[in-house]
């Protein structure tokens, strides 16, 4: 099963960066998209699910594919995709069962 979604992909414009990553990150929310996390399934025109992404301006998301050098701390990434997925659920676009 492959999960993909244009809502959630369409969510990220005007988004703040959740990557914020040291000398690649413009911090420029015009410049948001999702952006697909290295996670087994990712590869030469493949994207891993929509949602094992983050919110990331241009300059984020070209150091996270390497296309752009920038300090990217992979271990910091947990916490971006929790402020995505927080952002998520905030708009009701991620939900979850039995939640409270």
């Amino acid at each position: 099963m492959r999960v993909t979604s244009k809502k959630l992909r369409a969510s990220a414009n005007g988004q703040e960066c959740t990557v914020r990553a040291p000398g690649a990150c413009n911090f420029d929310p015009a410049t948001t998209v999702l952006a697909h996390l290295p996670c087994g399934q990712k590869g030469v025109g493949m994207k891993g699910f929509d949602t094992v992404a983050v919110y990331a301006c241009s300059g984020c998301h070209d150091a996270i594919d390497g296309r752009a050098a920038g300090d990217i701390d992979w271990q910091d990434m947990p916490r971006a995709i929790a402020e995505t997925h927080e952002a998520l659920i905030r708009a009701g676009i991620l939900t979850v069962k039995g939640a409270a």
